[in-house]
């Protein structure tokens, strides 16, 4: 099956919680115009998906009135935030696809796929034969590496700990002495 639009991967601010910068400040003027051109939108929580686009539209006027931009929620196969997006409630984007037209992908905060939902649906593109662009912009992990003084040369992401205390305990310890025998960064995410 041939599609000829593009799923864009676009990135999201990780300044939700605090007082909202300039978006300019945060990420690249083409990311933002690429933004306020899209129509379709595939996202983690509809709510943040509005709320970044508000910002966009105050920085470069929306294509549409975000009331007329398709906004929809990934399906989520699981509970709680390791679940991923289901193949089955993917098709209203695989039409928008089909029909030349693009797609943004966004998370709540930094890069879809990156430690965020959005992996199958990336390679959901690919299998459609869309053409899939990544956008710059911010990613939580790369932030953290880069300000944390550790070694950023050898390094692996381990995703999230369990919550359950004697658990979370053993992984990292497990963690530590990977680290030690390896002589590698282990970057973990931790939500609030």
């Amino acid at each position: 099956m041939s599609a000829n639009g593009r799923l864009l991967v676009v990135p999201n601010t990780l300044d939700f919680g605090a007082a909202p910068l300039d978006l300019r400040l945060l990420m690249p003027q083409g990311v933002i115009d690429a933004a306020a051109a899209l129509g379709h939108w595939a996202c983690e929580n509809a709510k943040t998906t509005r709320a970044f686009l508000k910002r966009v539209d105050a920085v470069t006027p929306l294509a549409q009135p975000l009331q007329a931009i398709d906004i929809r929620e990934l399906p989520r196969t699981g509970k709680g935030r390791a679940a991923e997006a289901s193949p089955a409630g993917l098709e209203p984007w695989l039409d928008v696809l089909r029909a030349g037209g693009d797609v943004g992908l966004l998370s709540e905060a930094g890069l879809p796929a990156v430690a965020d939902p959005g992996a199958l649906a990336v390679a959901l593109a690919h299998q459609w034969e869309a053409t899939v662009v990544p956008l710059p912009g911010a990613s939580a992990l790369s932030l953290a590496l880069a300000a944390s003084g550790l070694d950023g040369q050898s390094f692996a992401f381990v995703g999230y700990v369990p919550q359950d205390a004697a658990a979370r305990s053993a992984r990292l310890r497990e963690l530590e002495a990977t680290s030690r025998r390896l002589g590698q960064t282990q970057l973990l995410i931790e939500t609030p």
